[in-house]
């Protein structure tokens, strides 16, 4: 569905605009391949759908939305309540800290946590979390995820991890004091260090993992196709004893046919496997920043032509 101003793809496009074409358009058909076919018992299947390719499947219980906390219309979040209440969907916000605009240069990473920690971003914080509080649907916020990457791709991910615990808690410590009924989600990237920037439990209500399925980057780098146990086993098995629901919370597969199929048949049902991963969210939109290499932007979107194609 739909990216409340489009995680940085849509920037130029009104947030309330896109959620209306996003809803109008409708899907090319009721159930996605996404959903359709065998999912494990009590796995939810969410979406981030900036296309609204899934508007009208019935198994997506999750809608997921990406905002920024610098330059977001608040009120736009009331047609993303809509569209997700329509549906009998709870919402999933993750939350950037940083700038969309083309026009405003991004903080470095210093400036950031040093800005975050002085009490520079309380105000939009409150107004954020009071607005997410006062949504008719089911809201967890998703704060600067990935910090584990370690690079620049975002400002957060370059913080030490000690860095990272003492702005998520104070993000969550600001919305707690004026907001109630919000969940929050700790989501790393799912690198071999990814603990060290656990916040406490105390802080975290569910626990959001990243996850692709890239074919050609697999084979150039380990020879071969990997099946969903061989990515997500590392991370998974880091956080399995933290007791926190496990979300997939960014999902997707770029690859031939037979790679797709069985890069989704595996999502759908991993929770046979795994059994605390408690919801798949799919990833429907072009990848926004370039993979190493040659690789490129890979296509996600599970509606593409060649995913299309595939028979029943």
């Amino acid at each position: 569905m739909l990216a409340v101003a489009g995680r940085r793809q849509l920037v130029g496009c009104l947030a309330l605009l896109c959620l209306i074409l996003a809803a109008s358009a409708g899907p090319l058909s009721s159930e996605s391949p996404f959903t359709k076919g065998r999912v494990s018992e009590g796995i939810r299947m969410g979406a981030y759908d900036p296309y609204g390719t899934f508007a009208n499947d019935a198994k997506i219980s999750i809608e997921h939305i990406f905002i920024p906390w610098q330059d977001v219309n608040l009120a736009s979040l009331d047609a993303a309540d809509k569209y997700a209440r329509d549906r009998a969907r709870t919402l999933l916000i993750t939350v950037e800290p940083w700038t969309w605009s083309r026009n405003s240069k991004p903080e470095t990473s210093p400036e950031l946590y040093a800005g975050i920690m002085a009490g520079n971003y309380d105000r939009p914080i409150r107004e954020l979390c009071q607005k997410a509080a006062s949504l008719t649907s089911d809201v967890t916020i998703r704060w600067a995820q990935e910090m584990d990457l370690g690079n620049d791709r975002y400002p957060w991910s370059e913080w030490a991890p000690v860095e990272y615990i003492n702005a998520y808690r104070h993000f969550v410590d600001t919305c707690r004091a004026v907001a109630t009924g919000i969940h929050f989600m700790w989501s790393p990237r799912g690198e071999p260090n990814m603990r060290e920037y656990y916040p406490g439990s105390d802080y975290v209500d569910s626990i959001g993992l990243t996850l692709f399925g890239f074919q050609q980057y697999e084979i150039d780098l380990y020879g071969k196709d990997l099946s969903l146990p061989e990515r997500l086993g590392p991370s998974y098995e880091l956080v399995a004893d933290l007791g926190k629901q496990i979300y997939i919370a960014e999902f997707g597969c770029h690859g031939d046919q037979a790679y797709l199929r069985r890069c989704v048949d595996e999502a759908r049902s991993a929770a046979a496997k795994f059994p605390k991963i408690s919801a798949v969210i799919y990833f429907n939109e072009v990848e926004t920043f370039k993979w190493p290499g040659s690789h490129g932007s890979p296509d996600w979107r599970i509606m593409s032509k060649l995913f299309a194609e595939l028979p029943p």
